[in-house]
């Protein structure tokens, strides 16, 4: 359902040309959270929202797996629910500490009219996602480790599988392929503690990639890419 209202709000803002933002997506802290996001509202209406905090997990293939917010995390927000006229923003401020670290937890803003219409109302579903992080890492390296980076000309696809067996939270930064002196980026992502992840990248260049590497904070790791069966 949650997948099913944000796909029709995408249709109608990229119809009428506007949208809602929140503004960061992504902070991260050391000790305990204590920051605030914006919430802006251009459309031509008046805009109700409320805040939904949710733990989560992530899935192999990337998807966030959401849940009621866990019992060892702590979070005071200086509001649950307001209303926001249209081309103003509005500030949420935030405090936030966990029982144990690292932690993590995603503060949805959903995004509703106040004016309801008859047949269907659409909420948007915005994401301000905290990471707190242990003031000094629990393992003094980096765990993760890289599998099977293998291409596969006839599906033009990069895949290959990465694992996190220590206690860290760890963020991949930038994702590197290398072929013929050249590169190309891909976005990061977060790995979490114990986590896997099966990453998959799209290749169009003419030419076959040659490596991959995951830059962290303090690491990268690179793995040559084998060439899959035609």
């Amino acid at each position: 359902m949650r997948q099913i209202c944000l796909a029709l709000a995408l249709l109608l803002c990229a119809c009428s040309g506007f949208a809602q933002s929140v503004s960061p997506v992504i902070v991260q802290y050391k000790g305990k959270a204590s920051g605030r996001f914006a919430l802006t509202n251009n459309t031509l209406e008046p805009m109700a929202v409320v805040l939904e905090p949710r733990s989560f997990s992530i899935a192999d293939d990337g998807n966030g797996i959401y849940r009621p917010l866990d019992p060892d995390i702590h979070l005071q927000l200086s509001t649950m629910s307001f209303q926001i006229e249209p081309g103003q923003t509005y500030y949420v401020f935030y405090k936030a500490t966990a029982d144990k670290l690292p932690a993590w937890f995603t503060v949805y803003a959903i995004f509703s009219s106040v004016h309801h219409r008859n047949g269907l109302d659409v909420r948007i579903l915005l994401p301000h996602t905290v990471y707190i992080y242990p003031k000094k890492p629990l393992s003094k390296k980096n765990d993760v480790a890289i599998q099977d980076a293998v291409y596969r000309p006839q599906d033009q696809q990069i895949t290959c599988d990465l694992s996190n067996p220590g206690p860290d939270l760890e963020r991949v930064e930038v994702v590197r392929v290398a072929y013929a002196n050249k590169s190309v980026t891909a976005a990061g992502f977060p790995l979490l503690p114990g986590g896997r992840r099966h990453f998959q990248l799209k290749w169009t260049e003419s030419q076959p990639p040659e490596s991959i590497s995951f830059r962290f904070q303090n690491s990268t790791l690179q793995e040559p890419i084998t060439i899959g069966s035609q």
